[in-house]
């Protein structure tokens, strides 16, 4: 019978001294889109058989591109400092945590004061082991903010995992770009050297009379126009290079610096299709979607800790050592002993502080729950813009292929007739002009075509960790 009642009392007291939490039921609040995308890469069975996200090595198979996306995680100052707010968040998280416990030290105190009744100085000293002011949690209020802090310190894990997917992207985007710099110039070195020679045959036939004044200066403004083109794209290509190298956290390499000569964007690769899913499956495969639903979960957790704040804080100091007179005293028998003080502070008037401050977590709460939707609806519309990028640039890449190749007959053409004097060379200028735009349009319809593909596998939260996979959880 002693035995059962001493465990009952223990049951009490521990359930006593766990409390009680004031922390509202948390829902999920529903995903304010659509059940389906409506593209008509949606309608043609793109989003069927979802899976999950295949991790950036696999998708991206370019040996050089997977050298610098390695090098950009290891050195990217950006996705370092991610890594540091999630040890400060942690270490946030421990002392939230560390608040449950009481602290002990070792106190050592020595006074002199008249003594009472006698007026006589009177030495006192006492050394032992303390516990000061250890509130006793029995509304919630600190484990309260020991859950906000967890869920805070998940966010911050989930923010770094959606900074790598950024950043996994942006060098495969700068990469792209890069490729598409080289084949541009290529083309303009190319376009360059035909109308200068163009330019000294027409001077030729202006010295034998064939060509007219008018013919020359037209083909010598043709060749500043492109020169000038040159000259735009390598300030490009250069500008292309130091973003990249600010994403790599270092120079390029120079190896595959020297590997880009000649690099065509047509040789790149072909990226695995993935599969869209439907929106729902956005939630749990956006690093950026699951960090705004922690932040929401801690701004929910803060609104416990501010309803507890209207109950009583009930704090104990407790001194347990040896006291004496006399300093020789100390450690001695019967000097052993031990104090305990609690106290309790109930609020009574506070001029509004804690009902201001509950008005604010519901606020902050509510923002959060915005975030948190709108986090959903901006990626469920950069999945719609990437699907239908996906229907489309492939048929505005074909179309825009095969206008080169026409372009290409009626330079002939435009050529042939005017050499047997036909048509004027107006006809011919206008053909080398359209050809060249024309080619330079191939090349960034093929770009925006591959970046589309980067586009959707950053939409999808391609290459993140699952949450279910987060180590150190310190919970």
């Amino acid at each position: 019978m002693t035995n059962h009642r001493s465990t009952s009392i223990a049951l009490a007291a521990a359930a006593l001294l766990a409390g009680c939490s004031f922390i509202p039921v948390y829902e999920r609040p529903a995903p304010p889109v659509p059940a389906t995308y409506t593209t008509a890469a949606s309608a043609s069975g793109t989003t069927q058989g979802a899976e999950a996200a295949a991790p950036w090595q696999d998708y991206f198979a370019e040996p050089r591109l997977r050298q610098l996306i390695e090098a950009a995680l290891a050195n990217n100052r950006d996705l370092r400092v991610a890594v540091l707010n999630i040890e400060q968040a942690r270490a946030t998280f421990q002392v939230r945590r560390a608040d449950l416990y009481p602290g002990v030290g070792l106190a050592a105190n020595a006074s002199r004061a008249p003594a009472a009744g006698t007026g006589d100085l009177t030495n006192s000293f006492s050394v032992g082991l303390a516990v000061s002011a250890w509130e006793i949690d029995f509304f919630g209020r600190i484990a309260s903010l020991k859950e906000q802090a967890l869920a805070q310190y998940l966010a911050t894990e989930e923010g770094r995992n959606a900074a790598q997917v950024s950043l996994v992207a942006a060098v495969a985007n700068g990469w792209l770009n890069l490729l598409a710099d080289e084949e541009l110039l290529d083309l303009s070195r190319q376009t360059l050297a035909s109308r200068e020679e163009s330019v000294r045959l027409t001077r030729m036939r202006l010295d034998a009379g064939v060509a007219s004044e008018l013919d020359f200066r037209q083909a010598e403004s043709l060749t500043q126009a492109a020169r000038a083109t040159l000259a735009q794209q390598q300030r490009q290509r250069a500008l292309d290079e130091n973003a990249l190298a600010l994403l790599l956290g270092q120079s390029l390499p120079d190896d595959i610096r020297a590997s880009l000569t000649g690099s065509r964007l047509a040789a790149a690769p072909a990226m695995a299709q993935l599969p869209a899913g439907l929106p729902s499956e956005l939630l749990t495969r956006r690093p950026d979607i699951r960090q705004a639903e922690q932040q929401l979960i801690a701004a929910n957790a803060n609104i416990g800790a501010a309803r507890a704040a209207f109950f009583p804080r009930i704090s104990l100091t407790a001194q347990a050592g040896t006291a004496s007179g006399e300093l020789s005293g100390l450690f001695k028998s019967g000097s052993w002993g031990f104090t305990i003080a609690p106290s309790l502070l109930l609020p009574i008037f506070d001029a509004g502080r804690n009902q201001a401050n509950l008005e604010s977590a519901q606020a902050g709460r509510g923002i959060a729950i915005a975030q948190y939707e709108k986090a959903i609806q901006t990626a469920f519309r950069e999945v719609s813009d990437a699907l239908a990028g996906q229907a489309t640039l492939g048929e505005q890449a074909e179309a825009q292929q095969l206008q080169a190749q026409a372009e290409g007959a009626r330079l002939q053409l435009a050529d042939l007739r005017y050499r047997n004097g036909v048509s004027s060379y107006l006809d011919l200028l206008d053909a080398q002009r359209s050809l060249f735009a024309t080619q330079q349009a191939v090349v960034q319809v093929k770009l925006a075509q591959l970046q589309n593909q980067v586009a959707l596998y950053k939409a999808l939260g391609g290459g993140a960790p699952e949450a279910a996979a987060v180590a150190g959880n310190p919970s």
